[in-house]
């Protein structure tokens, strides 16, 4: 479980990097380097779709470094619990490339496949 754990961090770090460069190819250096105080969104298609795609990325990334290091702590890392943190780090690799393609709908069947990667983590958890 941990290498996993370990992989989502990269795979983080790797949303995280698309949508910096993407941005900061849009607005320029000095805008990415300064403090943003005006707030403004990417306004292009692709910087648009790398910043929407990291940041669904943050809404599911909590629930799966919890679960992670539950079934660890609970000695449960192992069977649907695994499979759930495989799928749900496999479907989140997918997604990205997905999502910056602007691929509709096996897109958000990847996605539906990551919460039910973290379901399954959840039900070992508890069972």
């Amino acid at each position: 479980m941990a290498i996993l754990i370990v992989a989502s961090v990269i795979l983080l770090l790797l949303y995280l990097a698309v949508q910096v460069r993407s941005v900061t190819r849009e607005r320029g250096s000095a805008w990415n380097t300064g403090p943003r105080d005006e707030g403004s969104q990417p306004t292009g298609v692709f910087a648009g779709r790398a910043d929407r795609a990291f940041r669904n990325y943050l809404e599911t990334f909590p629930a799966f470094g919890l679960l992670a290091l539950l079934l660890m702590v609970l000695q449960r890392a192992d069977g649907i619990g695994v499979a759930g943190a495989q799928l749900w780090l496999a479907a989140r690799v997918a997604y990205l490339p997905l999502y910056l393609a602007g691929v509709p709908y096996l897109r958000t069947l990847v996605w539906i496949a990551s919460i039910v990667g973290l379901l399954l983590m959840a039900i070992r958890a508890v069972t």
